[in-house]
């Protein structure tokens, strides 16, 4: 990889010499309908990508497994997925970990009928044997699985695990299948207003630290530094817009999240903001800091790492230090223009 410092020098030549011209197109894969997506469309109603100089090609995918796969064959550049995809996506596609989209934990969560929370709290033995509709290799089953673990049962030997995407899960759940549904926002909020679904269990109930991962193909940071450096620091002026408009950011989501048919009460929307956490700038720095050994966001990323390994996602742990890279968000603060930008609130 590159010095950091010849790549800080590249992007503020980049930036405050280059000559006008049109944006330059980077692809962009992300999953539709999901919360920290949000920046890239307000991106979009704003203007952004344009004033900064870039054209996104954005390519969408049901869920992470696919989307990471898809980076073999560079069918896209820069992104944001959930972290077991990047985890996978690292030790199969050499793809990094350039950011946190958000803090997710609370929105990766096991849920059951709302007659039976109660019984199942009172004596959580009573789910032995029975069914857990879940997206394996996911955040969601991530979640779940630490969640049966709190409970005193072991994962996945105690329950019957059936693999299905989420809105198959819904659909499923709806109609009486199932003892335990293991999702994510805004799924969850799908489910509880659909079948009165409620909350049994979350990743941050149970100790699971869940980050989404904003993600790039090694092999295009590398070559591309100021195109990475440019696409964090829309994201990072949509969080800051979202932080500092609330009411606008609620209206927005729901226009986001109707495009793909999830339609939310305001209710819901706001849940979203309020229980899923992003990070600006500094606190991106922050979290991504090694100064101690093991930055705070490589902390999360082993946890996540040793339920890929104990699930045979992976055959050895993979050191997050391998494929966390703070070099990009560096890269931001130390480019003045890039760093005002990012820091904007509307």
């Amino acid at each position: 990889m590159r010095v950091k410092s010849m790549i800080a020098a590249t992007v503020a030549a980049f930036v405050i010499t280059a000559p006008a011209k049109a944006a330059e197109e980077v692809g962009v894969s992300y999953q539709p309908a999901l919360y920290w997506a949000l920046p890239f469309y307000i991106a979009d109603q704003k203007g952004w990508w344009e004033e900064i100089g870039l054209a996104p090609n954005y390519t969408t995918f049901p869920s992470g497994a696919p989307q990471v796969a898809a980076a073999a064959a560079g069918s896209w550049d820069v992104g944001g997925t959930g972290s077991a995809p990047a985890v996978l996506g690292a030790a199969r596609f050499d793809i990094i970990t350039i950011g946190i989209t958000n803090n997710e934990s609370a929105g990766n969560a096991m849920m059951a009928r709302g007659d039976e929370i109660e019984a199942i709290k009172a004596d959580p033995s009573i789910l032995k044997g029975q069914q857990l509709l879940v997206t394996t290799n996911s955040t969601g089953e991530y979640a779940s699985a630490a969640c049966i673990e709190s409970f005193g049962l072991n994962y996945p030997d105690d329950l019957e695990v059936v693999n299905l995407n989420q809105g198959e899960i819904i659909s499923a759940f709806a109609t009486g299948t199932g003892k335990l549904a293991g999702l994510w926002a805004p799924n969850i909020y799908t489910l509880e207003d659909r079948a009165g679904a409620q909350l049994l269990c979350s990743g941050q109930d149970a100790g699971a630290i869940v980050p989404g991962a904003l993600i790039a193909r090694r092999d295009y940071a590398e070559a591309n530094p100021e195109m990475v450096a440019k696409f964090l620091a829309v994201f990072l002026r949509g969080v800051n817009y979202i932080r500092h408009n609330n009411e606008e950011a609620v209206d927005m989501m729901a226009d986001f999240y109707a495009l793909t048919g999830v339609e939310l009460p305001e209710k819901f929307l706001q849940r979203e903001i309020e229980t899923r956490p992003m990070f600006t700038l500094s606190e991106q720095l922050e979290i991504m800091d090694k100064a101690d050994g093991q930055s705070t966001v490589e902390e999360w990323f082993a946890g996540l790492g040793g339920y890929m390994t104990s699930t045979g996602t992976l055959s050895e742990m993979l050191d997050p230090g391998s494929f966390v890279d703070p070099t990009y968000m560096q890269l931001v603060a130390d480019t003045p223009e890039l760093a005002e930008f990012a820091n904007k609130t509307n």
